[in-house]
């Protein structure tokens, strides 16, 4: 496994394993499956509703804490932000059934966003974090965060994958020390990702999936990847990305996919906006 290094000095590794749309019941077994073929990250959110059945995967490993970095999210938080977020908070960290968190993020840049992050500082101050960060950011309102803030973002999760780049973006993260952490980066199989001519030309070249292509294409980027399944075999194949190495023109060409749009929702819409600022979750 290859790591990254984060503004704060933590390490975490480039490829781990996400728990996005996998319903509650299936989550333990994936989880469990995804740890017996060697993934140590751990991502998830309060918002998937399956924190409890990753925390009981954990447990019944028997992996030592130190070996795993796990990853969930703050959903958005009315005023008085920084109280919520700290209950919520401990609602994730009891789900979880663990005494800290590898890196805790901010899932949407709405609500009342600086008392969300007041919060996570202090969080990571108390050693409760090792690391705070964002997700769905788009350059302005990560910029502002900066600048108006003590501790700058760990890690912005973002929509990224072949069709949708983002590498002017992230240089632009990474002048300011934010690490890119993929999300989609299969893009849902739009687009006919795992047919695509290129993509799959580019494999049979190396003896690989479409999949691996795509994971050792962020990897080579310096890009976070989280990818999920609820395939074992699937799983095994996701983490063999580490034994080959995609040419400067193979990069180079797929680097022509990008079509510089999301292929999801965009967070400048006003109805993404108003319908995810009403999204709410039972604690």
């Amino acid at each position: 496994m290859q790591y990254v290094t984060l503004n704060n000095g933590v390490e975490m590794p480039i490829l781990g394993f996400g728990v996005y749309q996998i319903p509650a019941e299936d989550t333990e077994r994936a989880v469990s499956d995804a740890l017996a073929a060697g993934y140590r990250l751990l991502d998830t959110a309060a918002a998937y509703g399956n924190e409890e059945a990753v925390g009981r995967a954990i447990r019944s490993s028997g992996i030592p804490r130190a070996d795993l970095f796990v990853t969930t999210k703050l959903w958005v938080q009315d005023a008085p932000a920084e109280d919520n977020t700290r209950r919520a908070f401990g609602t994730s960290l009891d789900k979880l059934g663990l005494d800290h968190l590898d890196l805790y993020l901010m899932h949407q840049p709405f609500g009342d966003v600086y008392g969300q992050w007041r919060a996570m500082e202090a969080l990571g101050r108390e050693g409760l974090a090792r690391a705070i960060g964002v997700a769905n950011f788009y350059p302005d309102r990560l910029l502002d965060l900066i600048a108006n803030n003590e501790i700058t973002p760990a890690v912005n999760q973002i929509e990224t994958h072949p069709f949708f780049q983002r590498a002017d973006y992230q240089a632009l993260m990474s002048e300011h020390g934010v690490r890119i952490q993929s999300w989609g980066g299969f893009a849902e199989g739009r687009n006919d990702l795992f047919t695509d001519p290129l993509l799959t030309g580019i494999g049979q070249a190396h003896g690989k999936s479409v999949a691996q292509v795509v994971l050792r294409w962020l990897v080579q980027r310096g890009v976070v990847a989280i990818p999920k399944s609820v395939r074992p075999e699937r799983m095994a194949e996701n983490i063999d990305v580490f034994g080959f190495e995609l040419t400067d023109d193979q990069m180079t060409r797929i680097a022509t996919l990008d079509t510089g749009d999301s292929l999801f929702f965009d967070h400048h819409d006003p109805e993404v906006v108003t319908w995810l600022a009403k999204r709410r979750l039972d604690a």
